[in-house]
């Protein structure tokens, strides 16, 4: 898998790769169960999310009855969080629960070299089958890209499949680079380049 989302609510953050969570960028320490809520809550933001599947999601399908058990843990998450009860989690009575984000104030963040580490490794098969090598060549100075991982993922995979069927065996070469309006990735498969630019949001 890709490094997941970072989505901020209300000065949260979540990030899925590390299980953690922080809240102005301090540390809070949730048991397994109170982050499980946590993310399906988020990661299905927006939509009511019924009882019965979170609990097949948290304690597994053979968990039937919610004798109480989800009010308990979300008690703890809104109390370690300092969220009221009614946000931005909402209960619905007798049908689930629904975390309530702005998407206008939803920040997506991936750590890049984690992201072609893995990206390369989904593609290792077909990498391997036409004999390129692949080599990263990062920006320095730019370790963060503030994209929605899945949407560069597609992209990125578009363009290595156009690529592959006129290349020969030697290197894929990632290269990155920033200037004042663009972030620009290039993929050259032995002289083959593609290219991809994310404009540079300016704004504070």
């Amino acid at each position: 898998m890709l490094r997941m989302f970072i989505p901020i609510i209300d000065n949260v953050e979540i990030d899925r790769e590390t299980r953690s969570v922080r809240k102005g960028g301090e540390q809070i320490h949730l048991t397994a169960l109170e982050y499980g809520l946590l993310d399906y809550l988020s990661a299905h933001a927006n939509r009511l999310c019924k009882r019965q599947e979170l609990l097949d999601y948290i304690w597994g399908a053979n968990f039937q009855y919610d004798t109480g058990t989800i009010d308990v843990h979300l008690h703890a998450l809104r109390r370690k969080l300092g969220w009221t009860t009614k946000h931005p989690i909402e209960a619905v009575r007798g049908a689930g629960l629904i975390l309530r984000i702005d998407r206008a104030i939803t920040h997506y963040t991936i750590n890049l070299q984690t992201f072609f580490a893995r990206w390369l490794s989904s593609h290792e098969m077909e990498l391997t089958s036409r004999s390129l090598v692949p080599q990263l060549n990062l920006t320095p100075f730019v370790k963060e890209l503030t994209i929605e991982s899945e949407a560069l993922r597609r992209m990125l995979d578009g363009i290595l499949e156009s690529l592959l069927p006129f290349t020969h065996p030697g290197v894929l070469n990632i290269t990155t680079r920033l200037t004042m309006r663009h972030f620009t990735l290039t993929l050259d498969i032995n002289g083959i380049i593609s290219e991809l630019r994310i404009p540079v949001n300016t704004e504070n």
